[in-house]
């Protein structure tokens, strides 16, 4: 019997089943993508305390919730039967432990060989630094992108968690479950997915480690073209200390900035012995307006002059509003599913669910047959 753990699936992947075991961070939101694409996905909660607090986790919405305690023979029995019926099976736990557990993809590709078994780690399934433990900060440490943001000859500053865990780990996971997905079609076979956010950390850097193999980066913190190296590709304060992003990298757009900002007579920015000049003219410049004075006053042109919005102001900002790139559920912002499908577009499914919330009546979906013993067993838990 097929799941459907979306209430009204749509979307380019609808159809696909993927079984998750519950983790934090990219690989929730690998998952929460598959979902929002209209894949149907089961999350498997562990019992007791959770990791995050489950009330408005938007990373876990749309799908289900069922809980089973794997250090029970019956829950791992019954897990390796929702992976026979799955298409993908999504963990993040460290090397070898799905092994230990007896639901490691040797097992589950035997029982089930159209299965995509992905793998969602830091370090990778093999190497010296396979078994460490790790956030997005060590990962992208070592991986060579925090080296580059920041200031010259000030620290490191890093984006938060978004380079590793999401655009790295996650993005770079849901990827290749899609890529194996395709592959699948023509060869009726599954395989193993390693998605490491150590490894889609460098592929990030393909732009910077090419520029720096052509000689027109240095690798140094602070004084390239695009990591605010340069005066006409940065930030400015304004008068209302807020702060608007400059990007006027080709001459046209160049031209727009200092039309906008009023400075016609500027030293010949090829020379970058100008550009200090150039920066304490802009920063001048920018601290007599407020931001919104500077957004109004560029709006419309090719200056890419930007306000820097706040979390909370860029789910309320102009455009983003015009193409719902934030939705509202129960007055709270989400992100909508991307990318966008003209023919099967994705769409905003189930709130993120309770766990085990679903235990009785997904396992039953997904065509197990004993699930009230598995719960009188203590092997499965309803909440």
């Amino acid at each position: 019997m097929p799941a459907t753990d979306s209430p009204t699936p749509q979307g380019p992947l609808r159809g696909v089943r993927v079984v998750e075991l519950a983790g934090i961070g990219p690989g929730p939101f690998a998952a929460m993508v598959l979902a929002d694409l209209g894949a149907s996905v089961l999350r498997i909660d562990r019992p007791g305390p959770q990791p995050i607090e489950p009330e408005g986790a938007v990373i876990n919405r749309g799908r289900r919730s069922a809980v089973l305690d794997l250090k029970h023979p019956r829950a791992v029995d019954a897990l390796l039967r929702l992976a026979d019926r799955a298409d993908v099976l999504l963990e993040g736990l460290r090397p070898g432990v799905t092994e230990r557990l007896g639901i490691g993809p040797d097992t589950c590709l035997d029982r089930n060989p159209r299965l995509v078994y992905a793998r969602m780690t830091g370090w990778g399934q093999d190497g010296p630094m396979a078994l460490r433990a790790g956030h997005d900060l060590g990962y992208i440490a070592r991986a060579g992108a925090l080296h580059g943001f920041g200031r010259a000859g000030g620290p490191p500053q890093f984006p938060g968690n978004l380079l590793g865990d999401f655009g790295a780990g996650g993005m770079l996971a849901a990827l290749g479950i899609c890529a194996a997905l395709v592959e699948r079609g023509s060869s009726g076979r599954g395989q193993v997915v390693d998605a490491a956010i150590v490894d889609g950390v460098a592929s990030l850097l393909t732009m910077p480690l090419m520029l720096l193999a052509q000689g027109h980066w240095l690798d140094e913190r602070g004084v390239n073209l695009l990591d605010g190296g340069v005066p006409w590709y940065d930030v400015y304060q304004t008068a209302d200390d807020e702060w608007v992003a400059v990007a006027a990298l080709e001459p046209p757009f160049y031209a727009a900035l200092l039309a906008g900002l009023g400075l016609a007579d500027v030293p010949d920015r090829a020379d970058p012995a100008n550009w200090p000049e150039l920066r304490r003219r802009f920063a001048e410049r920018f601290r007599e307006r407020t931001r919104e004075e500077w957004a109004g006053l560029f709006a419309g042109t090719d200056a890419c002059v930007e306000p820097v919005l706040s979390l909370t102001e860029a789910t309320r900002d102009e455009h983003l509003l015009a193409r719902g790139t934030y939705v509202l559920r129960d007055g709270t912002p989400e992100p909508a599913p991307a990318p966008r499908f003209s023919r099967t577009p994705g769409v905003l499914s189930s709130p993120p669910p309770l766990p085990g919330e679903h235990t009785r009546e997904a396992l039953t979906d997904w065509g197990l047959g004993d699930v009230e013993d598995l719960i009188a067993d203590g092997a499965a838990v309803q909440a």
